[in-house]
């Protein structure tokens, strides 16, 4: 795909649903500017509304520490191949304490060694509940103890909302930054 299937929304055209929407996602805590999914959400306000809700709350208000929701995160993103969402949350998780060889590694579709528990346990957690779309009793029980039942909740939020945004992304065809090469190849 060359470029974008969603062609880039000008303000001055857009309907007062799609405004009142593109207003409320700039004045929250991403800031200004429709990056990523948001464009091509906004030809359905309504779920873009809904949508961006969820993402600022999980990206910005989770109970998982940030470390381990941008561990989430990418892995959502390498599950998908979403190169945009990868390499965009590579560079957050690394700000957040991930090591980079962890993020190489789930890059690379291998476990990544010398994690910290924590990570480990979410690493797991992630991996199984991306592969199937169930978690064993054993993991499901490590997370709820190390994170409880609201961490349990906001791991699958993080996971659910970052899958979804994965396949937005790669649906439009939303290109890297000129220059990038893609993180992720084929597993």
């Amino acid at each position: 795909m060359s470029e974008r299937r969603f062609k880039e929304l000008d303000p001055a055209t857009m309907s007062p649903e799609q405004k009142k929407v593109a207003d409320a996602i700039q004045a929250g805590p991403r800031g200004a500017g429709l990056r990523g999914p948001f464009n091509a959400l906004l030809r359905s306000p309504e779920i873009c509304d809904l949508v961006q809700r969820v993402g600022a709350y999980v990206r910005f208000s989770s109970s998982i520490p940030a470390r381990l929701n941008e561990m989430a995160i990418i892995m959502a993103g390498r599950k998908w191949t979403a190169q945009y969402e990868f390499y965009a949350h590579r560079r957050l998780a690394i700000e957040a304490g991930l090591s980079a060889t962890i993020c190489d590694a789930i890059a690379n579709g291998t476990r990544p060694q010398g994690m910290q528990d924590d990570e480990a346990e979410v690493y797991d957690f992630c991996t199984e509940l991306l592969s199937s779309g169930h978690v064993s009793d054993g993991n499901f029980s490590r997370i709820k103890n190390r994170f409880g039942e609201r961490g349990v909740i906001d791991l699958i939020g993080a996971v659910g909302y970052y899958s979804l945004v994965s396949m937005v992304l790669n649906v439009d065809g939303v290109p890297l930054p000129a220059g990038e090469t893609p993180p992720l190849k084929p597993l």
